[in-house]
């Protein structure tokens, strides 16, 4: 009897934050009050969010699955813009109440906030110029003297590469919007970042290939950034669980992506 009780036991230590003192009030239930879901996206980073200069409107796969969470919600959805340098401290002063838009998960990034269950597997993958797809095929031949990558800063990309490369020059491009119209112009030879991104960009930039996607440099995730809230956290998750099962993120992912 005693063996059967020790999963539940377990169960119960990993999770003390799912039993609410009575009377306390979660973020979700502060949502519903509301009327709206409050979703951080930093607009520069396709397919995930995107942001038009002229109109200020957001688009991409995470903006419609933001969409379909405020509608599961039944509250309206307001994007509220961030940056990949201020996604953590945004999130933890509470200006929005859940980050959205092709966020890695990190344990750097764990210590101060929740995951949703991971939504997509994408690792770090580098693109290049397609006559230079053959040179930069291994981190290593990347990681030359002379050889300039180009990064966003302030996110995972540029972790990596601060953490990977020794010998190449890391040239930081300020807006993520320009990184791959430089590397198209020749401001820079390789840009490593998410593996989906890069067979979007090559896509976008026909002289553009991604090199080997399928096989990236190390392990990622991308997942939705929540705040230490569990009665958000498991709805989400139930959320994505049924979006998931159903087809609706399939979909997505086939409209943006492929």
């Amino acid at each position: 009897m005693l063996l059967r009780l020790l999963p539940l036991f377990w169960l119960l230590l990993a999770f003390p934050a799912v039993a609410q003192a009575p009377g306390a009030s979660s973020r979700l239930d502060e949502i519903i009050a509301r009327g709206t879901l409050r979703v951080g996206l930093t607009g520069d980073y396709r397919p995930f969010s995107a942001r038009d200069n002229n109109t200020g409107a957001y688009s991409g796969l995470d903006v419609d699955a933001a969409s379909g969470l405020a509608d599961a919600l039944g509250v309206k959805l307001e994007v509220v813009p961030t940056t990949w340098q201020s996604l953590i401290s945004d999130l933890t002063a509470a200006k929005f109440d859940i980050g959205m838009g092709g966020i890695s998960i990190t344990l750097e990034r764990q210590k101060s906030a929740f995951f949703s269950q991971p939504v997509m597997r994408a690792g770090k993958a580098a693109i290049a110029r397609c006559a230079d797809k053959e040179r930069f095929d291994t981190l290593g031949a990347i990681d030359a003297p002379g050889t300039k990558v180009l990064v966003n800063p302030g996110g995972t990309n540029e972790r990596f590469d601060r953490g990977a490369l020794r010998r190449a020059e890391i040239v930081l491009v300020p807006d993520n919007n320009r990184v791959f119209g430089d590397l198209a112009a020749g401001r820079g030879d390789v840009v490593i970042t998410d593996s989906v991104e890069t067979r979007l960009q090559e896509k976008l930039h026909p002289e553009l290939c991604a090199i080997h996607p399928d096989r990236p440099f190390d392990f990622g995730e991308l997942a939705y950034l929540l705040p230490r809230d569990m009665p958000l956290k498991l709805f989400v998750d139930q959320w994505l669980h049924i979006a998931m099962e159903n087809g609706t993120l399939r979909k997505l992912v086939q409209h943006w992506l492929e």
